[in-house]
């Protein structure tokens, strides 16, 4: 993971342990939390969009052929 060791992830669990303290961490978690929840969030409804919009862009670009039912007899 990122080429870090046990022993270099274990220092920086400590330093940021020694600044924030035990009592603040949960509650930095948890807004990491829902920051990337939300994040994955918006990014999934912009590719759903950009999705859409391909799709109506490319139906009406086409030339539509027509049908059976739309020709006359």
């Amino acid at each position: 993971m990122f080429g870090l060791g046990p022993w270099e992830l274990l220092l920086i669990f400590l330093a940021i342990l020694l600044l924030f303290g035990a009592k603040r961490l949960p509650e930095i978690a948890q807004g990491m939390g829902k920051g990337i929840r939300e994040f994955r969030k918006a990014m999934k409804d912009t590719t759903e969009e950009i999705k859409g919009s391909l799709e109506n862009e490319g139906g009406k670009s086409e030339d539509k052929k027509p049908s059976d039912s739309d020709r006359k007899g």
